[in-house]
This record gives structure tokens, C-alpha cells and sequence, in this order.
């Protein structure tokens, strides 16, 4: 496993004005238990809001997109960070990926890093629904645990994953995806061979709308399992 002497956290963003600015908080709180320096980059894409000034306000990098991709945003954030520290070894830096729309814990990074000295060349999380909305899910709570096996489990979501940024670059990095790139990242991890850990530790809060920024999420899950049977 490649040193870690950094880390970047990778946030896009499209239309999360009344969101970002939380986010952006547990960032920070998480970057304060890890002993090396961390780096937010905030991706707006497709924003028609005040998305962008807030994660400014908040001292985030901001990197600007028109079109509306978070496959294409993900990667633009990596992008970033690999210019900024071009002469420095980008080689050395561990990239950690969540949404706008999600709370990490405190111990995120903490966890993230320990498994990397452990020797995984990826991190791959869970998510949970913030507490006073589980007993409004509890479908959707059915069918997520039911992908859960003690300390690990089988789900992917950008919103709680991590990746050494040597090897993000070996597999080609995120697609511009519009939909699952998180999955199709991990799936070209596995295949690549590279240690790829997955884990229940330091879940991360995701939001518990039904009507998300994309078809496919979990927003989509949630409004799935709300309709009526026919």
C-alpha cells in the first residue's frame, strides 16, 4: 500500500444550497482526527443556486461544471486535487468521496486511513437514513440490512467510499456516469485485483428525500417502496 501523506474529499454538487453548508461542517470536524492535511473540493454541477457560495463561505475548493454529470464532477474534483499537488506527489494522497446531501461522522476519515495502513487500496461504506427517519423507512431499512453481513456488506455508494489516488488513476478513475459510477468504479477495483475493503465502520447520514437529483439513488429506493401495491 502507497504512503498517505494527504487526503482530498471529493463532494459534488448540484442544487444543494440548504445542504452543502452541514456537509461541509462534518467535514470539517472529521479532518481534524486524522494527523495528515485534508482538502475539501465542493464539484457544482449543473447548480442554479447559491451552491457554490456557501461551500465557499465554508473555505472549500470550488470547482465549477455546466452540465450535470456526478460521474463527470467526481472526477473533475480528483482533477483538481492532481494539479494543485502535481509537484508535490499527488501519488501520496488518499481520496475520499461523499455527497452534498450527507452527513459523514466524525471517525470517517479516521477509518478510512486506518484501512488503508492496514493495506486496502479502497474503502467502501455504508449508509444510513438520519434516526427520525428510519422508523419512516422501514422497507427500505428491511432490504438494506438484508445486504449487510456482520462487518462487511455488499453495496457501493459514492457517498461513503475512498480509494488510494495511485490506484484511481491505474483503473482509469470515475466514468462520466450519470447514474452508478460509483458501482462501475468499484467493479473495475475488484477486477483490477487491488484490495478493496468494505465496511460497516463510520456509516455515513444520506438524506431521506424521495425526490433526488437523479433517478436511481437511494431517494429513488425510498419513493419506490412508499407507492402502493397495485
Amino acid at each position: 500500500m502507497p504512503d498517505v501523506r494527504r487526503v482530498c474529499v471529493v463532494v459534488p454538487a448540484r442544487d444543494e444550497e440548504d445542504s452543502v453548508g452541514a456537509c461541509l461542517d462534518h467535514l470539517a470536524r472529521a479532518a481534524m482526527r486524522v494527523e495528515v492535511p485534508v482538502e475539501v473540493v465542493v464539484v457544482v454541477n449543473g447548480s442554479r443556486d447559491r451552491t457554490a457560495q456557501v461551500a465557499e463561505e465554508r473555505g472549500a475548493r470550488v470547482v465549477t461544471l455546466r452540465p450535470a454529470n456526478v460521474g463527470l464532477a467526481r472526477h473533475a474534483g480528483v482533477l483538481a486535487q492532481d494539479e494543485a499537488h502535481a509537484r508535490s506527489g499527488s501519488d501520496a494522497t488518499w481520496l475520499a468521496f461523499t455527497d452534498a446531501d450527507s452527513l459523514v461522522p466524525v471517525d470517517w476519515l479516521v477509518t478510512q486511513l486506518a484501512c488503508a495502513r492496514d493495506g486496502a487500496d479502497a474503502v467502501v461504506g455504508t449508509v444510513v437514513l438520519p434516526t427520525e427517519a428510519m422508523a419512516e423507512h422501514p422497507d427500505w431499512v428491511a432490504a438494506y440490512r438484508r445486504r449487510v453481513h456482520g462487518t462487511t456488506h455488499r453495496h457501493v455508494h459514492g457517498a461513503n467510499l475512498g480509494v488510494h489516488g495511485s490506484v484511481y488513476r491505474d483503473v482509469g478513475g470515475f466514468r462520466p456516469l450519470r447514474l452508478h459510477e460509483d458501482v462501475d468504479l468499484v467493479a473495475r477495483l475488484e477486477a483490477h485485483g487491488v484490495r478493496v475493503v468494505r465496511t460497516v465502520a463510520s456509516p455515513v447520514i444520506t438524506s431521506p428525500r424521495t425526490v433526488g437529483r437523479l433517478h436511481g439513488g437511494v431517494a429513488t429506493d425510498l419513493a419506490a417502496l412508499e407507492q402502493p401495491p397495485a
